[in-house]
């Protein structure tokens, strides 16, 4: 690592404050980050932890909406969403590691928005808000591409609003060193329509798969889904997986989690 100042802020008005500093990067539980900075390949000349900001934590449920502060811990999400969303609180307690569950957020996993992550699914099948200090923000709009988001400078994730569908699972073929999705697909059924988004197979990130959410308007069950191909342009291919690889996983991990809600 190189040399930096850290600063732990106890309210959000002096978090902003402090990233308004010329050269300043907030950090939330560092699963990312501070990896980043071990490698030196990131070298901000201060962190702002956002973990002693008790406005950035817990989990509140009303209205058919179940919000999730930016700063809570993948357990702190998966136990505040279970009786609520179990496909939410089920893919938060599938994260990583003990290790990482209990220090990575759900904040910080958005705004990094990594191609294999799971919440960026979740968040996009639900056409979540994602509320930040300056606006709100739909799910539709948020992701922009590999690590892209609609985040400007010194904007901060303030929590996360999550609609809770009618049924809705998540399914994630896992990279069994990372624990990544190797192709996540989650799918929520709101009435008759079908919202489902696809992490870890695309090189743009998180997507909607419009075929399969047509195929399934009115006919939500595994067969709807018989005669769809996902085409692998422009999805990933690496040493675990090819893009047509991904491509099939896709569909395969889409008709378990139709069968599953």
């Amino acid at each position: 690592m190189y040399n930096f100042d850290f600063e732990r802020p106890s309210s959000l008005a002096d978090a902003i404050v402090a990233l308004a500093q010329e050269d300043s990067q907030a950090l939330a539980g560092g699963q990312t980050l501070i990896p980043t900075l071990k490698n030196r390949l990131a070298n901000p000349a201060k962190l702002v932890s956002l973990m002693a900001i008790d406005d950035l934590q817990g989990v509140a449920v009303g209205d058919g909406v179940v919000c999730v502060k930016a700063a809570t811990t993948h357990v702190a999400a998966a136990a505040g969403a279970a009786g609520s969303f179990p496909a939410l609180a089920e893919l938060a307690g599938n994260i990583g590691d003990p290790a990482v569950r209990n220090r990575g957020t759900v904040g910080g996993s958005l705004a990094n928005n990594d191609p294999s992550a799971c919440y960026p699914a979740a968040a996009l099948a639900t056409g979540a808000t994602i509320v930040t200090n300056l606006r709100e923000i739909s799910a539709d709009e948020f992701f922009t591409g590999m690590f892209g988001t609609a985040l400007g400078d010194g904007e901060i994730i303030t929590e996360v609003r999550f609609p809770v569908p009618d049924a809705a699972n998540y399914q994630k073929f896992e990279q069994p060193a990372s624990r990544f999705a190797l192709v996540g697909v989650f799918v929520a059924r709101f009435g008759d329509r079908a919202r489902v988004a696809v992490t870890g197979a695309s090189e743009d990130g998180v997507f909607r798969w419009v075929e399969a959410e047509s195929a399934l308007f009115g006919n939500f069950t595994k067969a709807s889904l018989d005669g769809l191909e996902l085409s692998p342009e422009g999805l990933i291919g690496d040493i675990h997986g090819s893009a047509e690889y991904r491509a099939h996983l896709t569909k395969i991990m889409a008709g378990r989690a139709v069968a599953a809600c």
